[in-house]
């Protein structure tokens, strides 16, 4: 077993690939930034698929980091061994230079040299091919994995159907492309046109036989293989060669080929220590800490599941809350509300009744303050939201509470309207039926719930389409015109008026900005005066690519996140670079004169979003 911590594992795997030519990058917000197909950033390669696509980057060819990231898809999931919703994703990436030779090897090296893994103990997984697109079998990762493997002396088998065949022997495994097919849409038929993809090969660490029992396991009479679930094996790694561009004809291949990799560190952390539950890790076990001691139950049997459900959780509120996120009825500040209310629900299994969420975010901000720098500052304003959103929820259980006493008849339906309407959880209103004499059917409650995330899903369906960052030239107008609105705060309101995240659509743009009161009407009417003169004298946009203490010097405001890399994309409006009236770095894109904004703009809305956090919605008139 290794003695690495998170942070250690992290600056081991970022200082093994810059001495190998990387340029660390920092990571960026979970919120993503000029991109409208998704909500939030769920791996590393989101924030770079421009440069994926031939746009060069700043920093070269070379890149690497530690990627937040969050999977509201996973949120279900979470309580076994493995899943979380925040994780942070270990990348690096070639924009047109190496391709699979340097990746697997300078992977594999990593893993057996660096962290100390039995390679005995790794599994891989290669692209089996898809005839209905016309895309190869990846016979040229095999012979890679087949020489590293050789080299260190273990056999190297290659299995081809192993959802029949098991292991079978086999070191090496061939799986279709719903398992190695890599893009941010899923497999080849779900892409759009315009979207980059490609095969990937993975890398799983082997716990032994005995973990195929673990305690969520459906899959015991099953043939065991490297991606059955079983509890087994872990994957701990992704090379995906995005070297594909979905088009109306086709997949065709993408000017330079491009390495994507991602692994997570958790995941590796976990592996390094033989540990199979991630959650004794010291990235979520101090939580799991305080939950032990706030409850006086201990980490074992019944009482596991609940208690990663909260560390997750609360993990993921409190990262998302750093990066603008708070709770509310709305897109991403549902899920924040959703994690946090869950978290509350698992409390109860636990008899933890009374609020308890705020003492957990100092814990998380403490294991994650060395790298994300801002948590600290950061610690109060996300208490005091958590803190608000646990109050707003217990009334709300008391209030289901009055529904479900008054109710004669309690079934699946009667459940789901409770959950539906109050959040009220289901094994609550189970307790309390079994109490009255009633049964309910999880099982029509759970097709009920399936049904209703079927129709919200057909809903919002529209969210992912078009591959690439919205680039309609609306959005582009309204992004140039959120700097316009940030500038003109900081003039009305003072500099603590600090950018805390935005969302733009083709109908309005969102502006969230850390304020302590509700702005008066003649602030409004000053701040829309501003902006609109500023349109209307049709000032030049600039960029410029900068070292980023050059860029601090010349007045560049960054409230956008709290690292940056060496060099920086830095957004100036005004008649030069030093006579302007806002300065921010910033990826673009933007427009190439003021005027053509077009407006009036006007300030449709303006409202609390969280403790010590306005937001402004802004549109044409």
């Amino acid at each position: 077993m290794s003695n690495f911590t998170g942070e250690s594992l992290r600056r081991k795997y970022l200082d093994f690939f810059k001495a190998r030519g990387h340029k660390e990058i920092p990571s960026a917000s979970l919120v993503p930034e000029n991109d409208a197909t998704t909500l939030f950033t769920g791996s590393g390669m989101q924030p770079l698929v421009p440069y994926l696509l031939g746009k060069e980057h700043p920093l070269g060819k070379r890149l690497t980091n530690s990627q937040k990231a969050f999977r509201s898809q996973d949120i279900e999931d979470v309580g076994d061994n493995r899943h979380t919703t925040f994780f942070e994703m270990l990348g690096n990436w070639s924009l047109g230079d190496y391709f699979k030779k340097e990746q697997l090897r300078w992977f594999f090296q990593f893993l057996v040299d660096e962290v100390g893994l039995d390679p005995k103990r790794i599994y891989v997984s290669v692209f089996a091919g898809d005839k209905r697109f016309n895309l190869a079998k990846d016979d040229a990762s095999v012979k890679i994995w087949q020489e590293l493997f050789a080299e260190r002396k273990v056999e190297a088998r290659v299995v081809n159907n192993p959802e029949e065949e098991g292991l079978a022997g086999g070191r090496i495994f061939f799986y279709p492309a719903k398992k190695n097919w890599w893009s941010r849409a899923g497999e080849p038929e779900k892409m759009p046109e315009g979207e980059p993809g490609g095969p990937d090969s993975e890398v799983f660490y082997d716990f032994g036989p005995k973990w195929r029992l673990h305690e969520r396991s459906p899959w015991k009479d099953q043939p065991c293989h490297i991606n059955c679930d079983c509890g087994r094996f872990l994957e701990i790694g992704n090379s995906v060669f995005m070297q594909y561009l979905k088009t109306e004809e086709g997949f065709k291949p993408l000017p330079k080929k491009n390495v994507d990799f991602g692994g997570g560190l958790e995941r590796i952390l976990a592996a390094s220590q033989d540990q199979p539950d991630i959650f004794l890790t010291d990235l979520l076990k101090p939580i799991v800490d305080r939950v032990v001691e706030l409850s006086g139950k201990p980490y074992e049997a019944k009482h596991q599941v609940p208690m990663r459900v909260i560390a997750d959780h609360v993990r993921a509120s409190v990262m998302l809350m750093a990066d603008g996120v708070m709770p509310g009825n709305k897109e991403r500040e549902y899920f924040v509300r959703r994690l946090l209310r869950r978290a509350i629900r698992f409390a109860h299994q636990l008899g933890i009744d009374q609020p308890f969420l705020d003492q957990l975010v100092p814990v998380v901000v403490k294991i994650y303050q060395g790298h994300y720098t801002d948590l600290a500052d950061k610690v109060e304003l996300i208490q005091a939201g958590v803190a608000e959103e646990e109050k707003k929820f217990r009334k709300a259980l008391a209030t289901g509470l009055k529904k479900l006493d008054s109710l004669k008849v309690i079934d699946a339906q009667a459940a789901f309207k409770l959950y539906e309407s109050y959040g009220f959880p289901f094994e609550l209103t189970a307790e309390i039926a079994a109490e009255k004499g009633f049964k309910l059917d999880k099982d029509e409650f759970e097709k009920l719930k399936k049904l209703h995330a079927q129709r919200s899903r057909t809903a919002s369906a529209g969210k992912f389409k078009g591959g690439l960052a919205d680039k309609d030239q609306t959005t582009v107008k309204f992004h140039t015109a959120t700097h316009l609105l940030h500038a003109a705060l900081r003039q009305v309101l003072g500099e603590k008026a600090r950018q805390r995240g935005s969302h733009i659509t083709r109908e309005r743009l969102r502006f969230d900005f850390e304020f302590d009161r509700a702005l008066t009407l003649d602030e409004i009417k000053q701040i829309e005066a501003l902006v609109n003169e500023w349109i209307k004298a049709d000032l030049p946009v600039h960029r410029q690519v900068l070292p980023k203490d050059e860029a601090l010097k010349s007045g560049a405001i960054a409230f956008f996140g709290e690292k940056y890399p060496e060099m920086v994309s830095v957004y100036t409006i005004g008649k030069t670079t030093d006579d302007y009236v806002s300065k921010e770095f910033c990826g673009g894109p933007h427009v190439k004169h003021t005027g053509e904004i077009g407006g009036p703009l006007k300030i449709k809305k303006e409202k609390s979003s969280g403790a010590g956090v306005r937001r402004i919605y802004m549109g044409y008139a």
